[in-house]
């Protein structure tokens, strides 16, 4: 999507607001003792309280409001039995529409005290992020977010996962483009346009560079099991810094 009058501007920044209350709300009630499942039924109620749509059900028909992971899982996760202890890693990423526009956020924290090497992934993580953040500027080649994305996770002793990628959003869930790599692809040679829309999310990981889809249909994780955080945003593309609506 391109961001064209003040409408797409107003509507976008509204459902960015909300997806992003939605997970800031639902981190906080992420605690040990609770299920996935009575997390995501928050997510819900705070859906209709806003009077917006959850984009997994709207789009994907998808098993919960939003996709929450622990530990070994990585994306899609489905909220369920699992509870939540002490030292997790888990992700929530929240995504929803209103008046037709569409927001995307994600990340991944600890609950509570967990193991040194879990800080230290997601403090990468957060670092990746605001590196590959710098290279989204109109007419700048879309590459360059991925170059910087995966130094920077190298230099903190990390890796990425190469396929799950960023992408557009804003008219919906998935726009165009329909990649933006977190590693350097040298074919990938388009630019960024102004007003441009993106829904910006590198996974770093301690090892692994690849996921795959466990038998429920929808879980992502890796071989090895390796621990892996995101960190994600919408964002709008400009000639200077981008606009990040899901602050």
């Amino acid at each position: 999507m391109i961001v064209q009058t003040d409408k797409d501007l107003n509507g976008l920044k509204e459902i960015g607001k909300i997806v992003a209350e939605i997970r800031n709300e639902l981190t906080l009630h992420t605690k040990p003792g609770v299920t996935t499942k009575e997390i995501d039924a928050i997510g819900g109620k705070l859906f209709k309280k806003f009077g917006a749509v959850s984009a997994p059900i709207s789009t994907y028909d998808f098993p919960g409001y939003t996709c929450i992971c622990v530990n070994e899982e990585v994306a899609h996760g489905i909220p369920g039995s699992r509870v939540i202890k002490e030292g997790d890693l888990v992700n929530i990423d929240v995504s929803g529409s209103l008046n037709g526009y569409f927001a995307d956020t994600g990340h991944s924290f600890v609950v509570g005290k967990g193991e040194p090497v879990l800080e230290d992934l997601l403090h990468a993580t957060k670092e990746t992020f605001a590196a590959g953040l710098k290279k989204f500027k109109a007419g700048s080649k879309q590459n360059g977010v991925g170059r910087a994305v995966y130094q920077t996770a190298k230099d903190h002793g990390f890796t990425v996962i190469k396929n799950l990628t960023g992408h557009g959003v804003g008219l919906s869930l998935h726009d165009s483009p329909e990649h933006i790599f977190n590693y350097y692809n040298p074919r990938d040679t388009k630019l960024f346009k102004e007003g441009e829309v993106i829904a910006f999310e590198p996974f770093v990981s301690t090892k692994a560079e690849d996921v795959y889809q466990l038998d429920d249909g929808w879980t992502l994780t890796t071989v090895d099991q390796s621990f892996v955080a995101q960190y994600e945003h919408t964002i709008i593309v400009t000639k200077d810094e981008p606009i990040i609506l899901t602050k």
